[in-house]
């Protein structure tokens, strides 16, 4: 067995190899994870524009629509604010709340700052937040994200600048929700003027204020001149969409560009080497998986998921594809995240008795399928090792590779048949990563797009929501999480980390263990 997985290694390097030199590009690490930082020396010049070169542009720029990370890259912190954060510890820290405090079990009051404007000059208060989490809740706006805050049943204005939670049942990680990036606040007359089209006119109380969009090319935002906390130190930021990966560092190479991100993880050596070039690398809170569409034949089918996770060499896709950036998941949720389990145990690589549960399903002579990706590269080649290995029991996966709103639409509506996505956990809390890939409330869009569905799950998934022992919520979710990887409606495949190309003229760029880029002490010499 080692042999012929050493054996396979080599061909496959070699073939990497080949696939290089023709394409000129190679695997990306889209990860996050969060405390190296560009420089830690912040005394260069203030002012200038920050060029951000990203692989995909923005969906969307409305909090309460968003689903995706390079969506809210461009909003979260820099348009919106919440009423509080995360810092890079994950530790809740005051935002558009100055304090807060829990009465009860159910209750939490929020004391908010004074003299604070939106964007458009609508002044920022208890009233603004009301109707922030007013809309979110609306079954007419359709917020994915609903489910974060569906457990507040009551909100009370005490007075200009008190506003009181009450909650349906405790629910421990409710702050951390609220850091999430659906829980910025947007300015109510935003709201008015322009209902669902908010998107195409974000306004809230930030340090940057939105300036304009060229779908598919850029996004700019400008500092906020009014912004009541300290002021961002660079005039502009710009989302320069550029989808092909060796470009995008060549840009920081030559300075015609400032931060590039993704990184391919075969240009590593590349960037460290480089006069020129700083690499920001940090661990992360998200996994990397493929998913199944359970709502398709044969995937329908335990015995061949189980069959197709031990058919996996997922060993040699972190080694030869990911050049060993982040490390091996075993389940769901990688150490980082409250609610990791290292009881949970994997499936491993077992090609016997992956043939044996495929002849057990009643596929013996496999069968035909799709593996659908976004054009992203490393996902390409992750999609090309599991079609090779797929060949040993029989399966013949044929690539789809789609661009990434299509790809997010697409799979949303359960078009595909195995899938290979991402999911960054932006709260830090084993809720946000259970109930948004596992629960069945979350089918689609929201962000269980494998259309997973385990009522005993569910009933967990729920309890841990309103368990507010910390001992046994760690249970609830270990329990849940056994249970997942027994159902394999994923092949898990590592837990991320985060990697960006930054020029060595920027100071103070960093990425969040969330996955967000934070630029707000970003200068430029």
């Amino acid at each position: 067995m080692k042999l012929k997985k050493s054996l396979f290694l080599l061909l496959f390097s070699a073939l990497m190899a080949v696939l290089l030199i023709g394409c000129a590009q190679e695997p990306n690490a889209n990860q996050d994870n969060g405390n190296d930082q560009a420089g830690e020396d912040n005394s260069g010049n203030e002012g200038g524009d920050l060029i951000i070169s990203v692989l995909s542009d923005a969906t969307q720029l409305d909090p309460h629509k968003g689903t995706d990370i390079p969506s809210a890259n461009v909003y979260h912190g820099k348009i919106y604010e919440g009423l509080v954060k995360q810092d890079k510890d994950m530790k809740v820290q005051p935002a558009l709340a100055k304090d807060w405090k829990q009465i009860d079990d159910l209750t939490w009051e929020f004391y908010l700052r004074e003299g604070v404007k939106f964007h458009d000059g609508t002044d920022f208060n208890a009233e603004a937040v009301k109707k922030t989490f007013e809309r979110i809740l609306d079954d007419e706006i359709a917020s994915p994200r609903k489910k974060l805050f569906a457990m507040i049943e009551e909100m009370t204005v005490v007075d200009d600048y008190t506003i009181q939670f009450k909650t349906s049942y405790p629910f421990a990680p409710l702050l951390a929700n609220l850091a999430h990036y659906s829980g910025g606040i947007i300015s109510p007359k935003a709201i008015e003027e322009h209902g669902t089209e908010l998107g195409q006119h974000p306004s809230g109380t930030g340090p940057f204020k939105f300036e304009n969009w060229i779908p598919g090319q850029e996004i700019k935002l400008v500092k906020n001149e009014n912004y009541w906390g300290d002021e961002p130190k660079v005039d502009s930021v710009v989302f320069q969409v550029i989808p092909e990966d060796a470009t995008r560092i060549s840009l920081v190479e030559t300075g015609d560009s400032h931060v590039a991100e993704p990184v391919p993880v075969t240009e590593i050596a590349r960037v460290e080497s480089s006069p020129d070039m700083d690499l920001v690398r940090s661990p992360a809170l998200g996994i990397d998986y493929i998913g199944f569409n359970l709502n398709k034949e044969p995937f329908d089918n335990k015995l061949v998921r189980q069959a197709i996770n031990y058919a996996v060499d997922t060993d040699i896709i972190l080694e030869g594809v990911y050049n060993n950036v982040g490390t091996k998941a075993e389940g769901p949720m990688g150490p980082g995240v409250w609610g990791y389990s290292e009881n949970v145990e994997g499936y491993g690589y077992d090609l016997e008795k992956a043939k044996a549960l495929l002849k057990e399903a009643g596929y013996e002579n496999g069968f035909k399928t799709t593996i659908w990706t976004n054009d992203n590269k490393e996902r390409i080649d992750v999609a090309e090792v599991v079609s090779s290995q797929l060949k040993g029991i029989g399966i013949d996966a044929e690539i789809k590779v789609m661009e990434w709103g299509s790809y997010l639409e697409a799979t949303a509506n359960g078009e595909h048949d195995m899938f290979i996505l991402g999911w960054s956990n932006m709260t830090g809390d084993a809720d946000y990563n259970q109930y948004f890939l596992f629960h069945s409330d979350a089918h689609g869009t929201v962000g269980n797009r494998s259309f997973y569905t385990n009522t005993t799950v569910d009933e967990l998934i729920d309890q841990g929501r309103q368990e507010s022992d910390p001992d046994k919520r760690l249970q609830i979710y270990e329990e849940a999480q056994k249970l997942e990887v027994e159902d394999a409606p994923m092949i898990f495949l590592r837990n991320d980390e985060n990697i960006a190309a930054v020029g060595k003229n920027v100071k103070g760029f960093w990425i969040h263990p969330s996955g967000i880029y934070m630029i707000d002490d970003v200068t430029i010499q």
